[in-house]
């Protein structure tokens, strides 16, 4: 056993749940230390990991000899845990994680930090990523703490001194990266849309993926806009240091952009680093509905594995494999619709492959009901479907899936309508 592995077993118990940051946040040396280990620290027991979206190798379904895996989502490399049965998904919105953990319905005893060196007053920052881990760790029994030297100080609070870890460790493991993918015709397409929409002086809220790259880039001859949203990536960057986005005209949190996990590469982290102007902050400030109704011109662009006739959104399920969330897009959906002069934004490509993501039915469960749809985008343009019934809603969306489906889904639309008492609207 490592030195690192029996300082670990020291503090753990069997039964024990032990929480980390997920994604570029995850303290890479005490994962992978716990999974190498596991037998030994689980002593004779089990041990439960929670997860959030993946970035790194670390876990894999044969680790549930010892381990169990909870978790909200199933991206990335976690999407293997799903596909063998050994993921159990908790289908709740983003916004409900912290309470849960509050309350002792979600057990957390034990969390690994990814933290960054102190600063001067002694600080330790939690560097990337709030999110739901300050819930944990008022709950957490045992704190252990990972030192990166390129862990970016960050404002936002909690801040750790040295003895507020039962463990602390430096590393020197690279960080994980979310490197910038490719966008493709129908991303770019999609972000000029987006683009279109949105006014100066509004504040933006992006979910994870190749299309928020697509839409900050689309942004760039835009003025004054603000930041409030649960992950950012590079393109956030760009927009800042180009002047594009600088937060002067946000309605609370005056000239300071508001995230809750960094998910990018160097480039972020650099600009993220000792910066006054941003703070990272923890999910009950990031998606608390009365935060968001506050926020002028909120704009909250979010996507999905597909969308029906009427609005009704899975984010969650395709193909009959577990490989999204709930996540937090009804909660900025609804933040936005709530919003003065805000836009509650739903994007995807029209379709994938052979098959269209708009679809008279849905084949996973409904992540966002129809009653919190606002503007749906493709490439092939806008649907508006805010105070629209159900007849003008099928119509609008059908106008915006890809043409070689359409046919099909006016087809589809008749019977959908008819079970509905609603005439199709031409």
């Amino acid at each position: 056993m490592s030195p690192l592995a029996a300082q670990l077993r020291a503090l753990l118990r069997p039964g024990d749940t032990i929480w980390w940051g997920q994604a570029t946040a995850e303290p890479l040396t005490l994962t992978r230390t716990l999974v190498q280990h596991r037998h030994q620290l689980a002593q004779g027991g089990r041990l439960q990991v929670f997860v959030g979206l993946g970035l790194s190798d670390t876990l894999h379904p044969e680790h549930a000899d010892v381990l169990d895996f909870l978790g909200y989502a199933a991206s990335g490399p976690h999407r293997a845990l799903a596909k063998a049965g050994v993921l159990d998904i908790l289908p709740a919105h983003y916004s409900q994680l912290p309470p849960l953990i509050d309350q002792g319905l979600i057990p957390a005893d034990v969390v690994f930090l990814q933290v960054s060196p102190p600063d001067a007053q002694g600080r330790y920052s939690l560097g990337q990523a709030r999110e739901y881990m300050p819930a944990a760790l008022a709950r957490a029994r045992v704190v252990v703490g990972e030192v990166h030297p390129d862990v970016p100080w960050t404002a936002g609070g909690p801040y750790l001194q040295a003895s507020d870890f039962d463990l602390l460790t430096d590393t020197a493991t690279a960080l994980l990266d979310m490197s910038r993918a490719e966008t493709g015709a129908a991303e770019n397409t999609i972000a000029t849309h987006i683009a279109q929409l949105v006014e100066d002086g509004s504040c933006i809220q992006l979910g994870v993926g190749n299309l928020p790259e697509a839409v900050t880039a689309a942004l760039r001859n835009h003025k004054d806009l603000g930041l409030h949203s649960g992950a950012i990536g590079d393109g956030i960057a760009d927009l800042a240091e180009a002047g594009v986005l600088n937060n002067a005209r946000k309605s609370i949190d005056t000239g300071i952009g508001t995230a809750g996990i960094l998910m990018g590469g160097a480039r972020l982290r650099r600009w993220a680093n000792q910066n006054p102007q941003l703070q990272v902050r923890e999910t009950g400030y990031t998606h608390h509905p009365e935060v968001l109704a506050r926020i002028d011109k909120f704009v909250a662009i979010n996507s999905g594995i597909e969308v029906d006739l009427t609005g009704q959104i899975n984010a969650e399920v395709a193909g009959g494999v577990y490989m999204g969330a709930v996540g937090g897009a009804m909660d900025f959906l609804r933040g936005a619709a709530r919003s003065k002069g805000g836009l509650p934004i739903l994007a995807l490509p029209s379709a994938a492959k052979a098959n269209s993501r708009i679809v008279a039915q849905l084949s996973g469960p409904v992540s966002t009901p129809r009653a919190d749809a606002g503007l749906i985008v493709t490439e092939y343009g806008v649907a508006d479907l805010r105070g629209q019934p159900l007849s003008k809603r099928v119509r609008r969306m059908i106008d915006i899936a890809a043409p070689e489906h359409r046919e099909q889904l006016e087809q589809q639309a008749h019977h959908l309508l008819r079970t509905c008492g609603a005439a199709f609207a031409r």
